[in-house]
């Protein structure tokens, strides 16, 4: 009993400025901007109750920054994973430079992003390289990112940026599934898509539930990308949650900003607890 108390006190002692960090950068501010949400000012403010909340949800420019972070949230989380599963399942394979292509995939999660954004601006700017090949290929010029095609160049770059890192988790749960059972399909005349659908499928549930989650948080933190390639106020379908925040910020509207980021970390909240109930149920299906 003394030697298990006397771990608890070092393994506290240990703990101790981590967990200090985490109360002063984390859980205080979550708590002082739950108070800024419910009163009037910052400052020798009224209490409100859920008027800010109220007039949020009546805010024209907020609902419309919702709605495109979840249109957004909602072609790229799919398209992510379709893609990064694809390629774990290609380089599962025995193909030709396989070990350089994996660290051409793993390059973008180490390249700085202020660097990449300069590249993806020459080529989507609009005398960049896209419409100087479109231009040489008879078609017209494209303001790729002062126009509906906005969202299409931040979508690519997400996948640019995330597909490699879930790729990596793919391959992992590619490389846990027995060989034999593949060699038994084959054996009872599986095709490709049967083999894929009962055996591939089934045994990276756990894994794709995993990379569904990270992709929906990395979905909602590229307003860095998004920020760096088309300033405060970028074109209308690209202007996100966080693009409203941080303009709430600039102007110092605390009422504002704190409720838009409690509203948008429920909703993350309620998305990552779908997931886990649909990895829940379709865990006890398959298992």
């Amino acid at each position: 009993m003394k030697s298990a108390a006397r771990n608890r006190r070092i393994a506290l002692f240990f703990l101790a400025p981590s967990l200090a960090g985490f109360s002063i950068f984390y859980i205080l501010p979550f708590f002082a901007g739950g108070y800024y949400s419910l009163v009037s000012s910052p400052i020798n403010g009224k209490f409100v109750g859920l008027a800010n909340y109220t007039n949020l949800l009546n805010n024209s420019v907020f609902l419309n920054a919702a709605k495109n972070t979840f249109v957004f949230t909602g072609v790229s989380v799919p398209l992510n994973m379709a893609f990064s599963l694809g390629f774990a399942m290609l380089l599962a394979r025995k193909i030709y430079m396989k070990r350089i292509l994996r660290t051409l995939f793993i390059t973008p999660l180490v390249i700085p992003v202020a660097s990449v954004v300069l590249v993806w601006q020459i080529l989507f700017n609009s005398t960049g390289t896209v419409n100087y090949v479109l231009n040489a290929l008879g078609f017209q010029t494209i303001d790729w990112l002062g126009s509906d095609w906005a969202r299409l160049v931040v979508v690519i770059v997400y996948l640019w940026k995330n597909a490699g890192y879930n790729m990596i988790l793919f391959l992992a749960g590619l490389q846990n599934i027995p060989v034999e059972y593949y060699e038994s399909a084959e054996i009872d005349g599986a095709g490709f898509f049967r083999k894929f659908t009962s055996i591939t499928c089934v045994y990276l549930t756990p894994t794709a539930f995993f990379v569904m989650i990270m992709s929906i948080i990395n979905s909602f933190k590229v307003f860095r990308e998004t920020w760096m390639l088309a300033g405060d106020y970028p074109h209308d379908s690209i202007y996100m949650l966080q693009h409203y925040m941080n303009n709430m910020f600039a102007s110092l509207d605390y009422q504002k900003l704190t409720s838009a980021a409690y509203l948008m970390a429920l909703l993350i909240v309620l998305l990552v607890f779908c997931v886990f109930s649909m990895e829940r149920k379709i865990g006890k299906s398959i298992y």
